[in-house]
């Protein structure tokens, strides 16, 4: 598929050889915090050095101080306390995070007051359920905490009330026309709320409850500073922005994963194929250093594998179990459950491509709504991204649920708001709700006809032909002698990269391949090479192409040819080197 660069606009040329000799980096490098709104040297020092005391005072956020008091009652009268969270990563850390925290603060017999609910995906559905609320009161529990969940549950909060159990919402979600009726409402995103930041994940709102209840209480800062890999992997697979104070939470979150990290994360790094070549009595050595694209891309789906396949119960409990041996029990069968969620994924996705490809109709349409009964409902979401991804038009994938309604999930392209278009079409639905990136619907059966004609037809008067086209947004030329040690090491110091943050594009043209391209990978999918300028005499860059195979015809017979690229570090048998994680090629007009 052919994608447009976008070209960013350069910075101040001034600006930035100025900006350059004061911190000493590379001038592409002082162009580059320029591009992300730092113009200064005290700004970048902040970037470049998170610093724990600037967190903000967590008493800043709306209902900290009845939040913490409410809690504290029942830590102090032994009552029973219900940590209740959403099933994937967000949810599960958040939940994992602080029934942790008040099991070591309360102690020995911490299991007779607290415990932890994550509803069944299918059963009950996203946030507080009713069933989850009737299992509290047939428990005896006092106070309900839900976490990345809970600021639209105003009915259920009004049955916990009914029971008798108080409740303290911590989430992250904009609220609805109301706030539900809770003893606090911890929410960075409520309309009235001062806090300065908002972009926390759920897990980060649960960690500044923990924050303030140990400042509240002169507790050891260790209590809430320990668990701030929980918030790193949250901010990761919650794909929240990494700016401001996630930058510093991501930041030590991983520096403790990297270091010290909990048994469960070490069983699923493990699973997942990077291994711990040096281990010492208080300190952990992977074999090669742990990043956010990590957490993403290896830990993030094996835990939310166990909300999909079975339950989100056994991710909080590889969250805070501290036995070796059960961590290695946990990790392998939710490691089991992800290769059984990957099988389903890749099956079900084939199958849609080939009915796409081989249809007409398809071809001639704007958007993609495909429906088979037989799909398994806890991945049409992941399915639904791969055909974005593979045709690049709004997609809507539907299955049949064990209600007989027919749901599905929504993913879009950039420039079309997919809950607009469901939305027009929401007379034929029983139930929708998403943002402009994601959504998820339920219909009955016999509306699918028309619902997809109508959601064709908003999607044809509201997108323009270019927006079919996929961008690449490149960040700046880089010439291959700029790509020294040093730049790499000074590059570094950009990550944790993230929304808010990615990592850096650049583009380089004119180059030629040395002769040793090949297509590499399960059915030959990613073209693996080493690039150099052909006039100039440049050391070869190592270059890897995921998904670009049909682009190798473009490198072969010492062809010129532009690149736009990720400068990475990859480590192979205790070695590593820089290479060009390549996005897209294209045939040089040079």
């Amino acid at each position: 598929m052919n994608k447009r660069w976008i070209t960013s606009d350069l910075p101040d040329e001034s600006l930035a050889e100025d900006l350059s000799k004061r911190l000493a980096i590379e001038k592409p490098l002082a162009q580059l915090l320029i591009s992300r709104g730092i113009t200064s040297v005290e700004q970048a020092n902040d970037f470049f050095n998170p610093d724990i005391a600037k967190l903000h005072d967590p008493f800043l956020m709306k209902d900290m101080d009845k939040a913490v008091e409410r809690l504290s009652r029942a830590v102090i009268n032994n009552e029973k306390i219900m940590v209740y969270g959403d099933y994937d990563v967000d949810g599960t850390s958040a939940v994992a995070l602080l029934y942790s925290f008040l099991c070591e603060i309360i102690g020995a017999e911490a299991s007779k007051f607290v415990d932890f609910y994550i509803p069944d995906r299918y059963l009950e559905g996203y946030g507080i359920s009713e069933e989850g609320v009737e299992y509290c009161y047939e428990k005896g529990v006092d106070l309900l905490i839900s976490l990345d969940c809970g600021i639209k549950a105003n009915d259920k909060v009004d049955i916990a009330n009914k029971y008798g159990i108080d409740v303290i919402v911590c989430d992250h979600h904009l609220e609805g026309d109301a706030l539900p009726n809770a003893v606090a409402v911890l929410d960075p995103k409520r309309k009235d709320c001062p806090y300065p930041y908002k972009e926390l994940s759920g897990c980060g709102v649960g960690f500044k409850l923990i924050q303030g209840y140990c400042k509240q209480f002169d507790l050891p800062d260790e209590l809430w500073l320990s668990r701030m890999d929980l918030v790193a992997i949250s901010i990761a697979s919650d794909i929240v922005a990494i700016t401001g104070e996630n930058r510093i939470l991501a930041h030590y979150g991983l520096e403790i994963i990297n270091k010290f990290p909990r048994m469960g994360i070490k069983s699923i790094l493990e699973q997942a194929g990077i291994k711990i070549h040096f281990p010492l009595k208080e300190e952990t050595i992977f074999s090669r250093v742990i990043s956010i694209t990590d957490l993403v891309f290896y830990v993030g789906p094996r835990i939310n594998a166990a909300g999909r396949m079975k339950s989100g119960k056994e991710s909080v409990r590889l969250f805070i179990v501290e036995d070796e041996d059960k961590s290695a029990d946990i990790g392998n069968t939710i490691n089991t459950q992800n290769e059984a969620r990957k099988e389903k994924d890749r099956n079900a996705t084939e199958e849609a491509i080939q009915t796409i490809r081989t249809s007409h109709e398809y071809e001639k349409r704007k958007s993609i709504v495909i429906y088979n009964p037989n799909w398994f409902k806890g991945i049409i979401g992941i399915v639904a991204s791969r055909l974005v991804e593979e045709f690049y038009k709004p997609t809507i994938v539907l299955t049949r649920s064990s209600n007989g309604l027919i749901t599905g999930s929504a993913r879009s392209v950039k420039e079309f708001n997919i809950y607009e278009g469901i939305d027009s079409c929401s007379d034929l639905l029983e139930d929708f709700g998403g943002h402009k990136f994601a959504a998820g619907l339920s219909m009955k059966e016999e509306n699918l006809e028309e619902f997809t004609e109508r959601f064709e037809q908003f999607v044809a008067e509201n997108l323009d032909e270019d927006a079919y086209i996929p961008e690449i947004n490149v960040d700046l030329p880089l010439d291959l002698s700029e790509i020294t040690p040093g730049f790499v090491a000074n590059l570094n110091r950009f990550a944790p990269f993230g929304p808010g943050n990615m990592a850096p594009v650049f583009q380089t043209n004119g180059v030629v391949e040395d002769g040793s391209g090949k297509v590499v990978g399960n059915k030959g999918k990613h073209i693996k090479m080493r690039v150099l300028y052909p006039d100039k005499a440049t050391v070869p860059f190592d270059g890897i192409g995921y998904n670009l195979n049909e682009k190798f015809d473009l490198i072969t017979n010492k062809k010129k040819f532009d690149i736009v690229y990720h400068v990475e570090e990859n480590t192979w048998n205790n070695k590593t080197t820089i290479q060009l994680n390549i996005k897209d090629i294209r045939a040089s007009e040079q």
